[in-house]
């Protein structure tokens, strides 16, 4: 039963978005507590707990003790111990995406969290996004016409941090940006994706980690999509990327810039100019989310087996490049 003014906790800062998703919900006022729980970084934890009405904690058991729902956000490799932690302690998570690095870990998870009869939520906030909800609106309408095909970006920055250490990461541009694409073609489509071809390359950092690729995804709806997933945006880029949709059908054809709502700011100084974003708050919207399906028992719009589906695309596309073949999706 869950108490009137939750509590929920954000598990790790070691994802950046750690801290948008803590700004969002101590913004709200309908929780009873947000909780911070990260070993690794004190003075990161020492400064958001000066700037955030929020409580540190200093132990997992502590942190998931009478919890209503967790945000995991540690490096990708810690999810599936983090996850099943929070289910054995009956606590709903949303986990950052990727879900996990392997299948198994995340198939392990979406069942831990089944047998439980508890929430877990991928941290997809695309969806949440005006302009693909209309896009989808239009497609469902029938105003598209039969879907053709699809040419996606989600282009960014080299992050850095545990996103270059494949052993904590999983991989690089490929398993970090290939997801949310993945997600919102299954979302389109209406259909899972059926083969992948990839080709992977290292040229822009030259280092052990993957920062460059372009995939080719085949749907079950007969389509097709391409998607350039590169960590290809330079430190003097005015953000750190983008999510674009250009989608033909046999009727018309449409584009959408999830993140095109923004401002240009040019400092007084000699900094680079940013972009500042005025549009819809979507990891907030994400929240907001989770929270309701916790709150009433229901289902959040990305589930762990959206999580599933996703990575393993992006898994497929790491297969295809070392194989130099399309690889088949059952």
């Amino acid at each position: 039963m869950i108490r009137s003014g939750m509590a929920i906790g954000v598990w790790s800062l070691e994802h950046m978005h750690a801290q948008s998703y803590l700004s969002a919900l101590t913004r709200r006022q309908d929780l009873r507590e947000v909780r911070l729980y990260d070993s690794t970084q004190p003075e990161l934890v020492a400064r958001l707990a000066a700037e955030l009405p929020l409580r540190v904690v200093s132990s997992e058991q502590e942190l998931l003790d009478g919890l209503d729902g967790v945000i995991i956000t540690s490096a990708n490799a810690s999810h599936r111990e983090m996850a099943l932690q929070a289910a054995e302690a009956g606590v709903p998570a949303l986990v950052e995406k990727p879900i996990a690095t392997t299948v198994e870990d995340a198939q392990t998870m979406v069942e831990a969290f089944q047998r439980a009869g508890l929430v877990l939520g991928t941290a997809f906030p695309c969806p949440f996004s005006p302009a693909f909800c209309e896009l989808l609106s239009l497609k469902r309408a029938g105003a598209l016409g039969d879907l053709l095909a699809i040419r996606a970006t989600n282009r960014g920055s080299m992050p850095g941090g545990f996103f270059i250490e494949l052993e904590r990461s999983g991989g690089g541009a490929v398993i970090d940006h290939t997801v949310h694409v993945a997600d919102l073609l299954r979302r389109l489509t209406g259909s899972n994706p059926t083969r992948v071809y990839a080709e992977v390359g290292h040229g822009l950092y030259h280092q052990s980690w993957d920062d460059s690729a372009l995939l080719s995804i085949e749907m079950g709806d007969g389509s097709f999509a391409t998607l350039d997933c590169s960590w290809s945006r330079p430190r003097s880029y005015p953000t750190w990327g983008d999510v674009n949709l250009r989608v033909i059908g046999s009727r018309t054809t449409a584009e959408v810039r999830l993140f095109d709502e923004h401002l240009t700011h040019y400092p007084w100084e000699a900094t680079p100019a940013r972009w500042v974003s005025w549009g819809t708050d979507l990891d907030a919207a994400m929240i907001d989310d989770f929270m309701l399906a916790v709150r009433n028992g229901g289902v959040p719009r990305s589930t762990g087996e959206d999580g599933l589906w996703a990575l393993r695309v992006a898994l497929a596309a790491y297969q295809s490049a070392r194989t130099g073949a399309p690889v088949t999706l059952d």
